[in-house]
This record gives structure tokens, C-alpha cells and sequence, in this order.
């Protein structure tokens, strides 16, 4: 259910083309890509791979991708988002269901067959005058997925903020 691994913690909902996702990106100051870009900005490695503490959401839809950072946003928040997925999908009765996000990531779940679900991923970026298309709502459209999969899933995104 992972179709992007970021090197640090990531929930990935959906699958390798239809997918939102909520990942920490870490950078590895000695992976030799990682080395090549700072050389070409004039960094230090050290400096090009940052903290690693900025979350962001990536997105993907037929193909096209896209993303956004999530500055200021702490480990609580992903958490808290996927504690309340988990907890819908563990108590699933078969209905459809919403988690929201806040302002910028809702989830509508919808039965897709025996034991699975298929997701709206309505994902609005933040503001930015420098970009014309920022604040501009995505809808995102994932086929079914296993509910035991994404329990898995978000149990591992769990321990790794932990």
C-alpha cells in the first residue's frame, strides 16, 4: 500500500497510480544522490538533507503527482489522523465514513467488497501567492484496499512516531 518509500515515516492511501499520502521526508546526508544535490546547490550535505521535520502531503491521479509542505505541522497530527482512520476502519460496520483532516485532507470511505474500502481524498493546499493553483481543491479516487492491509499500514505508521 507504500508506493513512495520517503525515509521517514509515511501513510500511504491507495494505490502505485491513485494515491494521498502523509510522510515526513528524511533525507540521508551520505546517499550519493543526496551528496550530488548539495554539491550542485553549494551545501553541505548535511545542510541539503535538513531536520527532516516538516511533514508534507503527496498526491497522485492518473498519473499526475503533486505535493505540498505542511510547515509547523508536529508528529501529533498525522497521528491523531490516523488514530481516528484506524479506529473507523477496526469498528467498520459496512457503512460509509468520513475522517477528517482539517482544512486540508478529508477521507470519505465507502464499502468496496468484502473486507475493503475505496476513498475520496479531498486534499486543499495551503495558500501561496506564488503559485496560481495553491488553494485550488484535489479530489484524489482510490480502487478498494484490503482492510486488513490498511490496519497493518497504519499500525506501522503508528510505531513509527512512537
Amino acid at each position: 500500500m507504500s508506493p513512495v518509500d520517503a525515509g521517514g515515516p509515511g501513510l500511504f492511501i491507495g494505490t502505485g497510480t491513485d494515491y494521498v499520502a502523509l510522510v515526513r521526508p528524511e533525507l540521508d546526508p551520505a546517499d550519493p544522490g543526496v551528496r550530488q544535490a548539495a554539491e550542485q546547490a553549494g551545501v553541505t550535505p548535511e545542510e541539503f538533507a535538513g531536520a527532516g521535520d516538516t511533514w508534507a502531503v503527496l498526491i497522485e491521479h492518473d498519473g499526475e503527482g503533486g505535493g505540498f509542505e505542511l510547515p509547523g505541522v508536529r508528529d501529533t497530527e498525522p497521528a491523531d489522523f490516523a488514530e481516528r482512520l484506524r479506529a473507523e476502519l477496526a469498528a467498520a460496520t459496512g457503512g460509509p465514513f468520513t475522517v477528517d483532516g482539517g482544512a486540508l485532507l478529508r477521507l470519505d470511505a465507502r464499502p468496496a467488497g468484502a473486507d475493503a474500502y475505496a476513498f475520496t481524498a479531498h486534499v486543499t493546499p495551503p495558500e501561496d501567492p506564488s503559485d496560481e493553483d495553491a488553494g485550488t481543491p484535489l479530489t484524489v479516487e482510490t480502487g478498494p484496499l484490503p482492510v486488513a492491509g490498511l490496519l497493518a499500514d497504519l499500525d506501522a505508521f503508528l510505531g513509527s512516531l512512537a
